[in-house]
């Protein structure tokens, strides 16, 4: 399949490279321009604040390309840690069954958890981290962003471990390749296709959030960071339609600025990695990486970052030795050792967390948010199983055709990126002209960002599928409902049901802004636990911000462990091929 293979470099050809072209004017132009944006950007990070300072937002269109260049580091700052933390601990759960007990259930708890939530408790720290500076704010602002973007990441590179074919490692061992070696030659590549779709799903539905994470309250304190964010946040609370639109076509460019710039080049990259496909059946060539291609000075450039990914692919200290370290396995004394610790660790802090929440709220308060709790998870599941009826078939369409996936891929990613908030004051409207009932109009809302995660994953899942496969059940004429219960459904089933799963997360997340909608002088709340949290974010109680949050987590670790992971295991187990 091309995972294992090691690209070659023509010296002679490399030394008629270094006489550039009108084409490699144009790439530095690009490249340039490129670094001076960062930089510039980078320096406004790190600019001097002292908390309590207002940073003054302006609805004047003239600032949004400055607001957009802001906006945009943070998503892909949020998104180098979020890939960072996704190679390393999805990997570990991947290969070590106890790390695996311990990563995928927290992974599974805190894609739940409020991004308000972790926003209200990491702030304050980032603040006094970085005393009169502007990071303080800029930190507290990406690790929001970052804990939006992660955890279906980590859950989907997880997955592409987990389910490398038998044949790839064999193949592994034959070359001798060692742990370090089959992670970036093996395991990496074969699992990116899925991970890059939900890299994509990521940036934008981390949209969603950039309205919460750019207006910051902070002890008391608002404090709104220059972005396109704060400046949307703005438009809604001045009920500013001018200013509103504006920011939609805005954040709609800088979308397709990273699609073109980013993403196709990616996803062109990665049909390599499937070897299932035709020459026919590849996407169409990208204009970027064309135009890198028919440089000269940039290309021998290219080359030699290659070969220093190479040397790094093949470092001698991370060579045999990784390989014959990872076979011994812990004792079983420290094993024990490791989860007794973990329980006490546990149990001290449901201690510090019980004293912290109880001192100032009642059992009778308690059993109301749990109630609240139940309201909101009737509305998150029925709203997945809907999802999943609707976007399946679309999903899987979509995925069956190559050439569709090129044009659809890029219109999806734009209608995802939209944040529910877009939509808050025509259902606010509706519901107070209409007089409808704000308990079920609101749910929508809560899925509006969160449904794309079920159909990314059901495309990439069914892209996916060996051509093998689907010849196999052409040339049996496996038609109809028999097609998709013997081959679609089992197929797809671990990549539907992680999209489920990182929607259904989602969706609880989006209970927060979606279950209280303002707009100008309106203001409509439905009952349910995103309401309850988002009232008391607002009014500062961090005990009542706790509680709920915390039920939050029980409610959805309940679900997941209970429904959502058996239903994986039983597709892993049933449904992979080796």
């Amino acid at each position: 399949m091309g995972f294992l293979t090691k690209q070659t470099y023509n010296k002679n050809e490399a030394t008629i490279w270094s006489i550039p072209n009108y084409w490699d004017i144009i790439a530095i132009v690009l490249v340039f321009t490129f670094i001076v944006l960062v930089a510039w950007g980078a320096k406004q990070m790190t600019a001097s604040y002292n908390f309590g300072d207002v940073i003054p937002i302006s609805l004047n269109p003239t600032h949004l390309p400055i607001y957009a260049l802001r906006t945009t580091m943070r998503l892909f700052i949020a998104l180098f840690f979020s890939l960072v933390f996704t190679f390393t601990f999805g990997t570990l759960a991947a290969k070590n069954k106890h790390a695996e007990r311990l990563i995928i259930p927290i992974i599974d708890v805190l894609q739940s958890a409020p991004v308000l939530s972790f926003l209200s408790i990491t702030s304050a720290a980032f603040i006094f981290i970085f005393k009169n500076s502007m990071l303080g704010p800029e930190c507290a602002a990406i690790f929001g962003i970052f804990t939006s973007q992660v955890w279906n990441m980590a859950l989907s590179f997880y997955q592409g471990v987990k389910t490398v074919p038998k044949e790839l490692k064999e193949a592994a061992s034959v070359f001798h390749l060692s742990s370090w070696q089959r992670f970036w030659r093996v395991e990496v590549p074969f699992s990116m296709p899925r991970l890059l779709w939900n890299m994509m799903m990521s940036m934008s539905g981390s949209w969603f959030f950039v309205i919460a994470c750019e207006a910051l309250s902070i002890a008391g304190q608002h404090v709104s960071l220059p972005g396109i964010g704060s400046y949307l946040s703005l438009a809604i609370t001045e009920a500013n339609n001018k200013a509103f639109i504006y920011a939609i076509v805005c954040m709609l460019v800088v979308i397709f600025l990273y699609d073109q710039l980013l993403f196709r080049p990616l996803i062109y990259w990665t049909e390599k990695f499937q070897d299932s496909q035709n020459d026919d059946e590849r996407a169409p060539r990208v204009w970027l990486i064309t135009l890198f291609q028919r440089t000269k000075l940039l290309r021998q450039t290219t080359s030699w970052l290659a070969s220093l990914a190479d040397i790094w692919i093949n470092l001698k200290p991370l060579g045999k030795k990784t390989q014959t370290s990872t076979k011994k396995k812990l004792p079983d004394i420290l094993i024990k050792l490791n989860y007794s610790l973990l329980i006490i660790a546990i149990i001290a802090a449901s201690i510090l967390i019980w004293r912290f929440i109880f001192a100032n709220i009642s059992f009778a308060e308690t059993r109301h948010v749990g109630l609240l709790g139940l309201y909101t998870g009737i509305r998150v599941m029925s709203l997945i199983l809907i999802s999943c009826l609707i976007w399946v078939p679309v999903g899987v369409w979509i995925g069956l055709r190559p050439k569709l996936v090129t044009i659809f891929q890029p219109i999806i990613k734009f209608v995802a990126a939209f944040p529910a908030n877009v939509f808050f004051p025509a259902v606010a409207l509706l519901v107070i002209t209409l007089k409808l009932n704000i308990e079920i109009w609101v749910a929508p809302l809560m899925v509006l960002g969160t449904q794309w995660y079920i159909l990314f994953n059901v495309i990439a899942g069914t892209s996916a599928l060996p051509k093998e496969l689907r010849l196999a059940a052409a040339n049996f004429k496996v038609t109809g409902y028999l097609w998709w219960r013997r081959f679609i459904l089992p197929g797809i089933a671990p990549d539907l049901i992680t999209g489920a799963i990182t929607a259904a997360g989602g969706a609880w997340n989006a209970s927060i802004v979606a279950e209280v909608i303002n707009w100008g002088g309106i203001k409509l709340e439905a009952t349910g636990l995103g309401a309850y949290i988002r009232i008391n974010f607002d009014a500062g109680d961090f005990p009542r911000i706790a509680l709920g949050t915390i039920i939050m987590c029980i409610i959805v670790l309940l679900i997941n462990r209970l429904f959502w992971r058996p239903l994986y295991n039983v597709a892993m187990e049933r449904f992979k091929v080796d």
